[in-house]
């Protein structure tokens, strides 16, 4: 039996701490950023219960009439794979600590964030609601 390098393996640990830990600290990093800018444009101090309210919350589709949330395609639990209303297909688990890849890019964030918000408010978000949704998505 070949002895274990000791060396070899904290080595091994160390880049895997960085490169699994660096998506998790990217994601923290940009969130952060975004809450600043969203405060900065008239935001209250934000809730993750407000998020997880808000999350779960229906609206009615004045076109369809059918109920939206959220939760529709995403699913209450944000550590589960959801799946697109329409088109069916799977969405991986939201919360970072399921998916570290999540709330890692600033585009991908701000282009969901305004896409899901039209798709369930039929408008916009405000920074207020943009920020309880990230406070909440972030505590998961």
């Amino acid at each position: 039996m070949k002895p274990i390098n000791h060396k070899k393996t904290l080595t091994g640990i160390a880049i895997l701490a960085l490169f699994g830990g660096g998506a998790g600290a990217m994601a923290g990093s940009i969130t952060e950023q975004l809450l600043q800018e969203y405060q900065q444009a008239g935001a209250q101090p934000f809730s993750a219960s407000a998020g997880q309210s808000a999350w779960d919350k229906t609206h009615i589709d004045p076109d369809s009439g059918k109920a939206r949330s959220c939760a529709s395609c995403h699913t209450s639990n944000l550590h589960n794979t959801g799946k697109h209303e329409r088109t069916g297909k799977a969405i991986e688990p939201l919360a970072p600590s399921s998916n570290p890849q999540r709330l890692s890019d600033r585009k991908q964030v701000e282009k969901w964030l305004k896409r899901n918000c039209k798709w369930v408010y039929g408008r916009e978000c405000t920074p207020q609601e943009k920020g309880d949704y990230l406070s909440y998505i972030q505590s998961l």
